[in-house]
């Protein structure tokens, strides 16, 4: 369940936009939405495709540029230290051939994450130093190695940093340090990715006569799969960077890409940033989880066809090996949270367990933090140290988060919304404490939000609506695909498809009737019912089938009409709460305690109701919203505890099954009841 969060429209000003601009209504619309209002912006946004910023305004690009160049003219070794994921191998594959390509004596290395865990460290500093390696440029990382750094500095090798992560108090020790975030960098656009890094300083290389239109077409399909694969905003520089990009990997430029593309089923489909992120940037992210960059690496720079084949092949091989692994721990933490469900109410989830591939507890994170809407720290324990990955929230900064708690950890990094980090078993439970505390002293907690751009009238829904909306694309974060809401939808059908894997709704209003697709849900996990009248928050899109276009329309959520989440999702932080023995005022306490009418308004719903499967929120509806969702919550718990119902629920699902009770149960008995008026009563005192 989510807070849904309609976007302010100034639909005079949209108007003007779509007169003046000669744009389709819906465009102007979702311009105006964007805060894409005046003529620089909107031209900008729609149809810049080559304007960069001067790479020196970024700090220390001078002095990057005037060291590598240095490096090259006494033909020093050079090495372009790089990341295991998708932006980082991007980013090393596009130094390293440039630096090849102007003669330089260069080598890459990428760390291994399993062995060597992220960034620099001083092993494959040795090691570079046996390689006599003068010079090391970090892409993607560095930020934070601030020891490495030393190191290799007493080592008699130098170190240029480029990165785009979030710096600490201490800056590293380096010959040059290139990251917008630091405080006295005075580049205007501070969103770029690693890759984006990288690229502009290969700007910054080629110095006076750059010719950027010749560097776009050479790299920005490099550039493109690292920005969208490093989630960072889809606007301004990004946005240039991945149009053209799409552009060239349309075109099949570079042959491993093309490679990838074959294998994946791409081929002879419409390139998309979505399609890019679901399907290129999994593949070449699968070796890097799995301990093999360098495949990757490889790949995208091999001019050899069979070769490219055989690896793309390869990546899609782990890929799928990525995608079980990931199913095997989920299903581990599914079974965990059903036996622990108290971990799930924490403000931030900090769940660990032992020998879970540290390559994937951050996609493991991510899908825990999409099922509960907070921020979810996955650690994974091997030999004597964990390995952490997190996600976040809109609102809530997950770094500065785990900043707060540093003295306990052995190392981490990240951004606001994803982090890193190392920390020893015995200081796990301290830190889950310390990292929640902190969350509470910040005051409430966001909700998890699904942002909608507007309401429309599925009357004027059609293909042309559809088509018209690619004139804002690429889509990504920033500049996320438009979500529309669907109001006061009657539910006439609903068709089981591929076996009961996914559901097609019939939907109609007043004036209009439409069908929409609910992927990966099946029918008997669908909590709605023909003639239940339901909001619908979609994503519109055209499909192409023998050269016939038809609309396209995909539910995102659904809730009743009338329901009302932010209530909803409200009571159940207060039942939280209360379950971890929080203060709570009279009202608040009040707000829970249910009486025996309450009980014997659910149990006669519930027995005479077939379905043993109620999200919380539909069953709330259909008791018309005569109880709290949080006093719901305490009748199952004290139903269970009573021996009236048994209770399943995971990350999947809620279900309960109905129990055969011989004579009156004493209401009062239950643990959670007396607890309850045990708190109120002394909160009257």
């Amino acid at each position: 369940m989510k807070q849904w969060s309609i976007a302010k429209l100034n639909k005079e000003r949209a108007s003007a936009i779509a007169d003046n601009y000669e744009l389709p209504p819906i465009i102007a619309t979702l311009l105006e939405i964007r805060n894409i209002v005046n003529e620089e912006d909107i031209n900008n946004f729609l149809y810049n495709e080559n304007d960069i910023d001067n790479p020196f305004e970024m700090k220390d690009m001078d002095k990057a540029v005037q060291r590598i160049k240095e490096a090259i003219e006494k033909d020093e070794k050079i090495c372009v230290y790089g990341d295991y994921d998708a932006d980082g191998v991007t980013s090393t594959a596009l130094l390293f051939s440039y630096l090849e390509t102007i003669g330089a004596d260069v080598i890459y290395y990428i760390p291994s994450r399993e062995n060597e865990g992220y960034g620099m460290n001083n092993d494959a500093v040795d090691y570079l130093k046996s390689e006599e390696v003068n010079l090391i440029i970090t892409v993607d990382n560095g930020i934070s190695a601030v020891d490495e750094i030393d190191y290799a500095s007493s080592l008699g090798i130098d170190t240029v940093v480029t990165d785009h992560h979030m710096p600490s108090e201490v800056i590293p020790n380096a010959v040059a340090v290139v990251d917008a975030h630091q405080e006295d960098c005075h580049s205007k656009f501070k969103m770029l990715s690693g890759v984006g890094v990288a690229f502009k300083l290969v700007m910054a290389l080629e110095g006076e006569y750059c010719d950027l239109d010749m560097l776009l077409d050479n790299y920005a399909d490099l550039v493109s799969i690292g920005t969208i694969g490093d989630i960072v905003p889809l606007v301004s520089e990004n946005r240039v960077f991945v149009k053209r990009g799409i552009q060239s990997i349309t075109n099949a430029d570079r042959v491993g890409i093309s490679a990838i593309i074959n294998e994946s089923g791409l081929a002879n489909k419409t390139i998309t940033a979505g399609n890019i992120s679901y399907t290129l940037v999994p593949r070449v992210n699968a070796v890097g989880r799995l301990g093999m960059s360098q495949k990757s690496v490889s790949l995208l720079l091999t001019e050899d066809r069979d070769y490219a084949e055989e690896m793309a092949q390869k990546l899609g091989e782990d890929n799928s090996e990525r995608q079980r692994i990931e199913k095997e721990i989920l299903q581990k933490i599914n079974t965990f949270i059903a036996e622990n469900p108290t971990v799930v109410q924490d403000r931030v989830i900090i769940i660990d367990g032992e020998n879970w591939h540290q390559g994937v507890i951050g996609i493991v994170s991510s899908r825990i933090k999409d099922t509960y809407g907070k921020p979810c720290i996955v650690l994974s324990k091997i030999g004597d140290v964990c390995k952490g990955s997190g996600r976040s929230v809109d609102g809530f900064d997950l770094w500065e988060a785990v900043n707060a708690c540093s003295d306990l950890l052995i190392q981490y990094g990240g951004h606001p919304m994803a982090v890193g980090l190392g920390i020893v078993p015995e200081n796990i439970d301290k830190f889950r404490k310390a990292i929640n505390s902190f969350a509470k002293n910040r005051g409430e907690m966001p909700f998890d939000k699904l942002n909608i751009d507007c309401k429309l009238n599925p009357a004027y829904i059609d293909v042309e609506l559809a088509k018209q909306l690619k004139y804002l694309e690429p889509f990504g974060a920033g500049n996320p695909t438009p979500v529309f809401q669907l109001a006061n939808m009657k539910i006439t059908n609903i068709t089981p498809l591929s076996n009961d894997k996914h559901i097609k709704l019939q939907l109609t209003n007043s004036n209009s009737h439409i069908s929409a697709m609910k992927f990966f849900c099946s029918s008997t996990e669908f909590p709605y019912v023909v003639g239940d009248y339901v909001d619908l928050a979609v994503t519109l899109d055209v499909n192409v089938y023998k050269n016939t276009e038809t609309l396209s329309v995909i539910v995102k959520d659904i809730k009743f009409s009338n329901a009302d989440n932010i209530n909803y999702l409200k009571s159940l932080r207060l039942f939280e709460s209360f379950c971890k023995g929080e203060a709570l005022s009279k009202d608040e306490l009040s707000a829970l305690i249910p009486t025996r009418e309450d009980f014997a308004l659910v149990y006669r719903y519930l027995k005479q109701n077939s379905a043993t499967h109620y999200p919380i929120e539909v069953l709330a509806h259909r008791l018309n919203d005569k109880l709290t969702y949080g006093k719901i919550k305490v009748i199952f718990e004290a139903m269970n505890e009573l021996g009236l119902v048994a209770i399943y629920e995971d990350m999947k699902r809620f279900e309960f099954r109905l129990l055969n009770v011989n004579g009156k149960v004493d209401l009062e008995s239950s643990a959670i009841i007396k607890q309850l008026k045990k708190v109120y009563l002394n909160e009257q005192i």
